[in-house]
Parts: structure tokens; C-alpha cells; sequence
């Protein structure tokens, strides 16, 4: 793991005079998956890596211990056993990158992966009022300490919108700085909800103070917004954090999440990485996805390379 960004102190003149070409921005995104392309033998190796990605996630009402159980399951084992000895990747050990619930099911997520001996896959929970974020700072953060407490090691949080909107980027600061003092060891995600901050230029802006405030990750979506997940959003906040790399010397992870279903668009996600990042960001240590569904289809695609055809429905079970 590269050393973990420790913030720095705010300063308002990195956001001055910031400028977003939303035409260029577009270009570039739409270019995204067509100007490159991953050439067949190369496939399965890509969708594995996605899979050792991906934030294996379920934000239901109706969550309960038995599913949580479910999807840890899945967390240590996410691609079938014969399609791993199919792929002759046996000894890559591949598991995804960490089981994401809400703060109420860690507990019952760590014991599952201590009792699949899984114990080395982490646990995030979302926190601070997710996925609005409409409560008081005091709550968010006691939220945060108690899903530390549990055994969460990563902690997703939303930052404040009203104060995004109205341009309080020392407001937003503080609060996402009090965010990361109180997840202690466990690293901090902050969902900027771009789907709901109204233009690129804010979306770039709350990138850098997340960062700044001490960020180790930055996300796009909480996956409930009405827009989540899209290139040319992507393209805003992975170059805000080329920026502050070239600035501080500190590696931030990007994590995109809400409406990544097919296996083609994590391989698409993983090129703007390293086109945009470099290979040192093709990992889960850098990287995740924010995903439900994802793994069902890499499962399916990863079955063709195996068996050249697609399975049936019965052979890759939904869930």
C-alpha cells in the first residue's frame, strides 16, 4: 500500500480560477473503450483484476444477517472454481477487494469472513447519514466510530451538498478533516455525489478538498442519485487527482459506483485508469468498483473464454 494521503491544510487558491471544457471532456470519455481495446487473449486477465476490485456491495432495506452472510461468501469466493481451473489461475488467490453494508450489518460481516477464514478481505460501511447525509455532524461522526468499532476498515462517507452548492469549500473541508480523524486506521472514502453537486467545476472542487481534508479515496455516487457513474465525471475527478499528486506527492484512489453492470464496462473503467493514472493505479489498493451486479456478468463472460459458449441461466445463479 502506498503511503496513505495525510491532507494538508486548506487552500482556497487551488480553487480559483478553475475551468472545466465540458466539450472536450465528452470527447474524451466517448473515446474511452473505442480508441483502445482489450484483445481477446488478454480478456480473462482484465476481468479478474476488476473482480479483485470490485466493492462486492448490498444497500437494502432488507438486509439482514443470512444475506450479509451470503455475499461474504461470495466476497471470498467470486468466480466459480472451474472457471478458475479453467484459467489456470489457481494459486492468484483472487478475492474482491472489500464487502460494503451499512454500519448496522458489519458486525454480522466481519464474523462471516472470520468464519470462511476470509478475514484479510475488509469490511466498508457507508456512514454520515448515507445516502443523504441530512444529519448532525455529531451523529455522522459517532456513526463512523461505531462502525470502526464493529471492524470496519474502510468507511464511505457523503459529504455535506448544501455546503458544495453554496460554495463553503472551508465548510466542506472541515467536516470531511473531522470525517477522517474520527475513522482513525481505517481508510475514508468521501462520495462526492456528483449526480447532485449541479456543474464540473464543483464536482472538480470538492475532488481537491476532499483530498486536502485527507481523503484516501474519492467516489462518485452513492448509487441512489439519479445520475451516478459517468466518464465524462470520471474524467473531472481522476484528473483532480493527477493534480494533487503532481502537488503533494500522494497517491488518492478512485472509486466509481451505482448503474456498473457489465463486465465490458469494467474493463473500460480499468483503461481510463491507466490512460489516465498509470498501471499503479490498476489495483484494489487504488482502485474499486462500487458494484451489486457486476460480478454475475464478468462470471458469464469469464465462463465463455472457458467453455466457448455462454451459460445457461441455471449455471450462473443471479445472486
Amino acid at each position: 500500500m502506498s503511503d496513505r494521503n495525510p491532507g494538508i491544510e486548506f487552500d482556497a487558491s487551488w480553487l480559483e480560477h478553475v475551468y472545466v471544457n465540458l466539450p472536450a471532456v465528452k470527447r474524451r470519455a466517448e473515446t474511452l473503450g473505442t480508441r483502445r481495446c482489450v484483445k481477446k487473449q488478454w480478456q480473462s486477465a482484465w476481468l479478474l483484476r476488476a473482480v479483485t476490485c470490485i466493492d462486492l456491495t448490498t444497500l437494502s432495506g432488507d438486509d439482514t444477517a443470512s444475506n450479509v452472510s451470503r455475499l461474504c461468501f461470495k466476497a471470498k469466493n467470486p468466480v466459480r472454481d472451474d472457471l478458475i481451473k479453467g484459467l489456470q489461475m489457481e494459486d492468484a488467490g483472487i478475492t474482491v477487494g472489500a464487502v460494503c453494508v451499512y454500519p448496522n450489518r458489519v458486525a454480522d460481516a466481519v464474523k462471516a469472513l472470520k468464519a470462511a477464514n476470509a478475514s484479510h478481505i475488509p469490511v466498508a460501511s457507508v456512514a454520515t447519514g448515507f445516502p443523504t447525509g441530512q444529519t448532525p455532524l455529531k451523529t455522522r461522526l459517532e456513526e463512523i466510530r461505531m462502525a470502526v468499532a464493529d471492524g470496519a476498515r474502510e468507511i464511505d462517507i457523503v459529504i455535506n451538498r448544501e455546503y458544495a452548492l453554496t460554495g463553503n469549500w472551508r465548510g466542506v473541508y472541515e467536516e470531511v478533516k473531522a470525517m477522517r480523524e474520527a475513522c482513525g486506521d481505517a481508510h475514508l472514502k468521501t462520495i462526492l455525489a456528483t449526480g447532485e453537486l449541479g456543474n464540473m467545476v464543483n464536482v472538480y472542487k470538492a475532488s481537491l478538498v476532499c483530498m486536502m481534508a485527507g481523503a484516501d479515496f474519492i467516489k462518485t455516487s452513492t448509487g441512489k442519485e439519479g445520475v451516478n457513474a459517468i466518464f465524462p465525471v470520471a474524467l473531472v475527478m481522476v484528473r483532480a487527482i493527477r493534480e494533487y499528486y503532481q502537488k503533494t506527492g500522494y497517491k488518492v484512489g478512485f472509486k466509481p459506483a451505482g448503474g456498473i453492470r457489465s463486465a465490458k464496462d469494467s474493463c473500460t473503467w480499468l483503461i481510463l485508469m491507466k490512460e489516465e493514472l498509470g498501471d499503479e493505479w490498476l489495483n484494489g489498493q487504488l482502485f474499486r468498483l462500487g458494484a451489486s451486479s457486476l460480478l454475475i456478468d464478468i462470471e458469464r463472460q469469464l465462463f465463455h473464454q472457458v467453455y466457448g459458449r455462454y451459460a445457461a441461466t441455471h449455471e450462473i445463479p443471479m445472486s
